[in-house]
């Protein structure tokens, strides 16, 4: 399986497209005003501690004061309150946390006004942004990622990634990592570390800590509602958590970039140095690469699903649904159990493409298409299980019920990506909107396949806009040439002004008119 990152520089920041055999699979914009990431860790106030909800408000310098629960203080939250003042107060205390003595776990069962008080100048990480009308949502269990380890101040606990099974290796990583880890410090061991060596995994470590005493340094001198320690940019973060041996390219469109991707996997992965490229090339990186039309495709309302199924995607304040549908696969399979059960797996593969893509979070209710045998309903649990393996959020899947409705609970951190597929009608002059236009071309080509490939159609003839009939036209191997090539059957083209540029018409040899 081929991996590709491609990153294109824009005026508003960065955007990043992950594909895997050219298929789109994930897709992130950074924008430069972004100033709340997941991972940053900042010197925040206490502005209310509100007793209803066992929480806290903290003002960490958004237009909202971010919230922190109770149950997200962590049993250290005290120590980490004592090390805090201390350092604010300019005490000779090491960063290093040697030497330095705990205070005692709060009671899981506590209240916040027993550990926070208003205006108290506390540590705290975001775990979620900004999103809707909701400010960030913190953490006083501060954490930070490496490529191998996850590096745990005021704790020291040493767990490995339950995704490694192997109890042999286990053993040997958490021997490894609780003979070289500082003391006072925590490591959670990724999944990534699997097979790794000890020089691999004490340079990560290495590295964390090195982040954990610079963060420091700047907090002796931080103000309130500043950041202490930064997550890395997006592109980098992604290269930390997926660059692996199936990655075949980095391509970027911007030299300062480039440099700055360089001068990281020179750090992380020196051998993945020699597949990062820089694009130059006059036609738009995202346009080369098909990434524009895929984000065309795959972000409005409709998704087609292969061999005919498609998906209606719907987002809602509580939740996403998401309707499964067949289209004109009902007419090839021998029962509608059999449709049924094609159409819904192949479904569950797109599923689980939309919502990393989309990175759709909370609540997701899926109506898959009825089947009567439970066998059936299994098949489709465990292909969007397969599907979603590689999903980086944490998510909790449901099987079938017997309505056919599934039920999926995923991670949210960040705000839903919406990518808008809609275009003022050239016909209209904007007054209304239809879909846009690029998909008109692809749904003529999908058509096309569907009568002369499978309902086996002799001549035809294609009526349509102006501007469609130059396009299947054009150039000496036309796209109604390649037509001929693939189907052996020449595809005759109406010229009619009188349709919009949404619209067309398929005859057969008798000129009457074709239901598609």
């Amino acid at each position: 399986m081929s991996t590709e990152l491609i990153l294109n520089s824009t005026q508003k920041g960065c955007r990043i497209a992950l594909l895997k055999n050219k298929q789109l699979v994930e897709f992130h914009q950074e924008e430069d005003g972004n100033a709340f990431n997941v991972g940053d860790i900042y010197l925040g106030t206490v502005k209310k501690v509100v007793q209803g909800l066992n929480a806290a408000f903290i003002d960490i310098g958004y237009e909202k004061d971010a919230f922190l629960h109770y149950l997200d203080l962590g049993p250290q939250v005290q120590s980490l309150n004592k090390f805090t003042k201390l350092v604010l107060n300019r005490k000779n205390v090491s960063s290093k946390l040697t030497g330095f003595s705990h205070e005692p776990d709060i009671n899981k069962l506590g209240k916040m006004n027993q550990v926070l008080t208003k205006n108290q100048k506390i540590l705290v990480q975001v775990v979620k942004e900004p999103i809707s009308t909701k400010g960030p949502r913190l953490s006083c269990e501060l954490s930070i990622a490496g490529r191998y380890i996850v590096l745990v101040p005021f704790s020291n606990a040493v767990s490995v990634s339950k995704k490694i099974s192997d109890s042999a290796e286990r053993k040997r990583l958490s021997r490894l990592i609780s003979s070289i880890k500082p003391e006072n410090f925590g490591v959670i061991i990724r999944t990534v570390a699997q097979g790794k060596d000890v020089k691999e995994l004490d340079n990560d470590l290495r590295n964390l800590v090195k982040i954990w005493d610079q963060g420091i340094k700047s907090l002796r001198t931080a103000k309130p509602g500043e950041k202490v320690i930064g997550e890395m940019n997006r592109a980098n973060s992604i290269l930390r958590d997926v660059l692996n041996e199936s990655f075949d390219s980095i391509t970027v469109d911007d030299k300062d970039l480039h440099g700055e991707i360089k001068s990281y996997i020179q750090k992380i992965a020196p051998d993945k140095e020699k597949i990062l490229k820089l694009y130059n090339n006059k036609v738009k990186i995202f346009e080369a690469f098909g990434v524009e039309k895929q984000l065309k495709l795959s972000f409005g309302k409709s998704v087609s699903v292969a061999n005919g199924g498609y998906l209606i995607i719907e987002h809602t304040e509580a939740l996403h649904v998401i309707d499964v549908n067949s289209g004109n696969k009902s007419n090839r399979e021998e029962d509608q159990e059999t449709t049924a059960l094609k159409v819904n797996l192949e479904a569950a593969a797109e599923v689980a493409r939309q919502l990393r893509l989309r990175d759709m979070g909370g609540i997701i209710v899926i109506d898959f298409i009825d089947m009567r045998k439970a066998d059936n309903r299994k098949k489709v649990y465990d292909r969007i299980k397969q599907e979603m393996k590689d999903d980086r959020s944490k998510h909790t899947i449901l099987p079938l019920s017997k309505f056919g409705l599934m039920q999926i609970t995923r991670q949210r951190v960040r705000p839903e990506l919406n990518i808008t597929t809609r275009e003022a009608c050239p016909t209209c002059g904007g007054t209304g909107q239809i879909s846009a236009s690029i998909l008109i071309a692809e749904q003529i080509e999908n058509t096309i396949d569907l009568v002369l490939g499978s309902q086996n159609e002799g001549k035809l003839a294609l009526s349509l806009h102006p501007y469609l009939y130059a396009y299947f036209k054009r150039g000496l191997i036309s796209r109604r040439v390649k037509w001929f090539f693939k189907y052996q059957k020449w595809v005759t083209l109406i010229e009619d002004s009188s349709l919009t540029i949404s619209e067309y018409n398929l005859l057969n040899a008798q000129g009457e008119l074709i239901e598609t």
